[in-house]
């Protein structure tokens, strides 16, 4: 019997997501979800405070991607690259279609006739980023969750494990749901803030993404075993608030994954049923992003 790392190896040998899908379904479910990944493109001007400038990463680019590990449907964020200027993301979901949707970038002064624009563009959220520190802050949180309520929007957070816990009274208060990016920076099942989100996912404030291990894991490849810890502590206490994402094209890691053996971690490590992985790819991004039901281009 293989153990974990030697399988691992082997399967990203295969170099195909069709092969390392073979034995899970005859054919893959037309409706997998992306709920995190960014898009570059130097035609669009980047913040003049932004200190995160990564190469392009576009729209043909994507595509590849998808076609590669058998994703249809997906989120595009706005990175902080851009700050508060969405002409990026929203020329992304133009030319995507309806399989996409975005989380915007904007600050309390954001007027209504704009968040109806990026509504009608797909947006479905708004994202903090309290990691790359810039156009967003905590004390944004409490006026743009009341402005984006009657949309049907969430707040997505990225943050570290401190700023999480000190604006831990915030979470459970606010009106509209929260996502929190890359495991909420979690590093093991004992740690508090792994308990914070259980909390709040059990009781249906929040929401998880299983994304950006390859930044939040200590012991790195192939198997992140740390990181698939907490993943699958977290399908054992809230399986129904888990999300998945590639975080493509992961322009914080100097070393760049291989998005495929990422995959496979979900399939193979982290899950353990065609109704789990169905859960975490399709049902759960479909309720939280209002996805059409049919498979569209």
């Amino acid at each position: 019997m293989r153990n974990r790392r030697s399988f691992l190896e082997t399967a990203l040998s295969l170099g195909t997501a069709a092969t390392l899908r073979a034995s899970l379904w005859d054919s893959p479910p037309p409706l997998w979800t992306d709920v995190h990944h960014h898009m570059y493109d130097s035609r669009f001007p980047a913040d003049l405070g932004a200190t995160l400038r990564p190469p392009d990463a576009t729209v043909s680019d994507y595509r590849l991607l998808q076609k590669r590990i058998g994703i249809v449907r997906h989120v595009a964020v706005q990175p902080s690259t851009y700050g508060t200027d969405n002409s990026c993301l929203l020329d992304a979901l133009q030319r995507f279609g309806p399989a996409a949707r975005g989380i915007a970038v904007v600050n309390p002064k954001v007027t209504n006739a704009e968040l109806k624009r990026l509504d009608t563009a797909g947006v479905r959220g708004v994202r903090i980023n309290l990691v790359q520190a810039g156009a967003t802050k905590p004390e944004m949180i409490k006026p743009l969750s009341k402005r984006i309520h009657d949309l049907g929007w969430h707040i997505q957070v990225n943050a570290s494990t401190e700023q999480i816990m000190a604006n831990a009274e915030i979470w459970s208060r606010l009106p509209v749901p929260i996502v929190f990016d890359h495991f909420g920076h979690a590093a093991d099942t004992q740690s508090p803030v792994y308990r914070l989100l259980c909390e709040l996912m059990q009781t249906g404030k929040a929401w998880t993404k299983l994304s950006g291990v390859e930044t939040t894991s200590k012991l790195g490849p192939p198997d992140y075993a740390d990181g698939s810890a907490v993943a699958r502590g977290f399908m054992r206490e809230a399986p129904d608030r888990l999300l998945w994402g590639t975080n493509w094209p992961h322009s914080t890691s100097t070393t760049k994954p291989d998005d495929l053996l990422l995959f496979n971690l979900l399939l193979r490590e982290w899950t353990n049923s065609d109704a789990m992985r169905n859960k975490i790819l399709v049902d759960n991004p479909q309720h939280l992003f209002g996805f059409p039901l049919s498979p569209v281009s």
